[in-house]
């Protein structure tokens, strides 16, 4: 027969095996939670493009339509949009550029549009941390470009920021969200430096190779 003391030890080990348990499945589900978050409505997304001799990076919030009229009305013309959702669009330059023809130093900036139906201002300004544009301030712009508008021959659902190159030294900032699509053109501010110094390298690389082969 079993006594009331293998009775007692039994129980315990249950309960300690009960606990382990326990503690496996909090270990799983916190893991879980590390790995997964809840769906965004209006997921975050990272761009960055090889632009001259250094990066251009965007880092956005991405709407959808979702069957609403955007432009006039969910973002009302004629007054500072953040340009996506969220806290604010951020846009860092790794040199000094030419933005849509107005030179921008290198650095981060909040990325700002004020729509009008044929007419984009496209705006950097100082202030990159904020939430949405309820504390733009126009004092710290660095400066501001106005672009055509231009209709897209299909929807797009989800706002989009890209960066397209068109040669090595020169590409398009291109802003599309149901059926507009605005563009500012980017080079580098002072591309004759930047070509001189392209030079020096590729004969630097030149003689790295050349040394190479003698070895």
């Amino acid at each position: 027969m079993i006594s009331e003391l293998h009775f007692v030890i039994l129980a315990k080990i249950l309960k300690v095996k009960k606990l382990l348990f326990a503690v496996c499945i909090s270990a799983s589900a916190l893991s879980f939670a590390q790995d997964y978050s809840v769906p965004a409505a209006s997921p975050r997304q990272k761009v960055e493009q090889q632009f001259s001799m250094s990066k251009i990076s965007v880092d956005y919030g991405r709407p959808g339509v979702k069957g609403r009229k955007i432009f006039g009305e969910l973002v009302p013309y004629g007054q500072v949009w953040r340009a996506g959702a969220n806290s604010s669009t951020k846009i860092t330059f790794g040199q000094s550029v030419n933005f849509g023809g107005k030179t921008v130093p290198a650095g981060t900036y909040g990325l700002f549009i004020v729509p009008t139906e044929k007419e984009w201002k496209v705006i950097l300004n100082k202030d990159f941390q904020q939430w949405g544009a309820y504390t733009y301030d126009p004092k710290q712009d660095v400066v501001d470009v106005t672009v055509p508008v231009n209709k897209l021959a299909d929807k797009q659902e989800w706002f989009e920021i890209t960066l397209n190159p068109t040669d090595e030294n020169s590409g398009n900032l291109v802003i599309k969200w149901d059926m507009a699509q605005a563009e500012v053109a980017l080079k580098p501010a002072k591309l004759d430096a930047v070509n001189k110094i392209s030079e020096k390298l590729k004969e630097i690389k030149k003689i790295e190779s050349e040394s190479n082969k003698k070895g």
